[in-house]
């Protein structure tokens, strides 16, 4: 018989195995369930009803045209956003308290794999399947997150700047860390001393505090939010979304063209809304 079987998850029901043409769920009565792919638009890696319940840090797995990706959950919490640093950029100033519901946000950042099997192409010049797309606008992000939604049936966007730094940082787990998970950038980030001038696979170095990688270096990652230099003189603290009007969209992260303090946790960058290959993305949900 052929073996279709390449992935286990653990539930309350019994097994879940993820296989190439949809998902066998091995029933604890000896009897299976098979769904096929197409009518899988998520697996869930935690119980549920009286069950285990998701906290900081667990996954949730998806599926977009046979595309598997990761959504981490950040549990919501209080923070300083900003920095004092002697590094800091004026933009980091002042350092402001933000508090922020819980949400989840993407393991990594969008694969060229998983773009081009939402939306059919791959504008990236770096290529490769697990590397991250880049070469997108803003305006570009929104269209392939309106294809993933109606794949998904999910609600996935592109996180808020507060939501971003706060996962960054490792949200409720945080260490304080400089970088996404270390104060040695070369655990943790692709940067113009690493690089050799170009992106790399995805997860391919350390992650940070909630299992979330590439938040440093690699690509530039674009946020729902307009940028502007001076807002966080006037940011408020429940769930800041940005200025309601700006020339600029929120990029952050750092990427493989920038030096160490470029990715910084706390540093911002804006860019107009058109393609650039140190651009990506990453999912907020």
């Amino acid at each position: 018989m052929k073996k279709l079987l390449f992935l286990s998850v653990a539930m309350l029901m019994g097994t879940v195995n993820l296989v190439a043409q949809g998902i066998v769920v091995n029933k604890t009565d000896g009897t299976q369930v098979y769904f096929p792919a197409e009518q899988v638009s998520s697996i869930i890696t935690y119980g549920y009803g009286e069950g285990p319940q998701p906290s900081e840090g667990d996954t949730q797995i998806f599926m977009a045209n046979g595309v598997e990706f990761k959504m981490v959950k950040v549990e919501g919490g209080t923070f300083q956003m900003g920095s004092n640093d002697s590094d800091a950029d004026s933009d980091e100033k002042p350092v402001h308290e933000v508090r922020l519901s819980t949400y989840s946000i993407g393991q990594t950042e969008v694969t060229q794999e998983l773009w081009e099997a939402v939306m059919g192409t791959n504008p990236s010049s770096f290529k490769g399947l697990k590397r991250p797309v880049e070469r997108v606008s803003w305006n570009d992000c929104q269209s392939f997150l309106t294809k993933l939604n109606q794949l998904t049936g999910q609600q996935f966007r592109l996180p808020t700047e507060a939501e971003w730094e706060f996962a960054a940082r490792g949200g409720n787990n945080s260490q304080g860390y400089k970088y996404a998970g270390s104060n040695t950038i070369d655990d943790v980030a692709w940067y113009t001393s690493n690089s050799s001038s170009s992106t790399h696979d995805v997860a391919t170095k350390q992650p940070n505090e909630l299992g979330v990688y590439d938040m440093s270096g690699n690509v530039w990652e674009w946020c729902q939010d307009w940028y502007s230099s001076s807002y966080y003189s006037s940011s408020i603290i429940n769930n800041p979304t940005g200025p309601s009007l700006g020339s600029h969209r929120v990029s952050r992260g750092g990427s493989w063209g920038y030096v160490a303090g470029g990715c910084r946790v706390a540093n911002r960058g804006g860019a107009p809304s058109n393609t650039n290959y140190y651009l990506g993305l990453r999912l907020a949900l």
